[in-house]
């Protein structure tokens, strides 16, 4: 098991264009809901990313996690039904391959959530695959979680998530301080917001 999840974990040091010549195949995405075998890939991305990515994310490097506190709480949210999970999580693919995630929190069932996106390898990023992503991930968020709104608030200082949700269909509402989540410090964020109707 670990060989071939240190198989795994090669494959997804590689960047997308890297795989796909070497493949010799059109870049296809998709996404689909977390699995147990994802976990090891979230923890990994969170463990191993570097202190500017961390920061770059508004993320408060004391308040990070440990493994084991990741690996239980992706654990209990693939085992609960929707309107008990406290965080949904969908997985992005290139090709078959899982590249990052898209998850919510802060869930009022039938009503609104807040999203946040992550890519795990830093060469993938600013690509414009994120666009595509999160629209086919946003599908999931409304139909099974039955939202009205969904929002994301990315760090103002972080430019590329909050480009790739305007390109995505979000409206941008307001910029203001807050500490977001558990893991952030005090920022400005923006503040976007995507309608059931749109």
């Amino acid at each position: 098991l670990l060989k071939a999840y240190d198989s795994v974990k090669c494959v997804l040091s590689l960047p997308i264009n890297f795989i796909n010549k070497r493949m010799n195949v059109i870049p296809e995405f998709e996404v689909r809901e977390i699995m147990q075998s994802d976990i090891a890939l979230i923890v990994n991305y969170w463990m191993t990313s570097s202190t500017d990515h961390l920061i770059g994310m508004g993320v408060d490097l004391k308040k990070m996690p440990t493994a084991e506190q990741l690996t239980f709480m992706l654990s209990e949210q693939i085992n609960q039904s929707y309107e008990e999970k406290k965080s949904y999580c969908i997985i992005w693919l290139c090709n078959g391959i899982p590249i990052g995630h898209c998850n919510i929190n802060k869930i009022v069932f039938g009503s609104h959530a807040y999203m946040h996106l992550h890519i795990w390898n830093g060469m993938n990023r600013k690509k414009g695959t994120g666009v595509e992503l999160i629209n086919r991930s946003v599908t999931y968020f409304f139909e099974n979680m039955k939202l009205k709104k969904l929002y994301c608030e990315p760090y103002a200082l972080n430019p590329a998530p909050n480009k790739t949700l305007a390109k995505a269909g979000f409206h941008f509402l307001k910029r203001y301080t807050t500490t977001p989540g558990a893991m952030n410090f005090e920022q400005e964020v923006n503040l976007w917001e995507l309608s059931e109707q749109n």
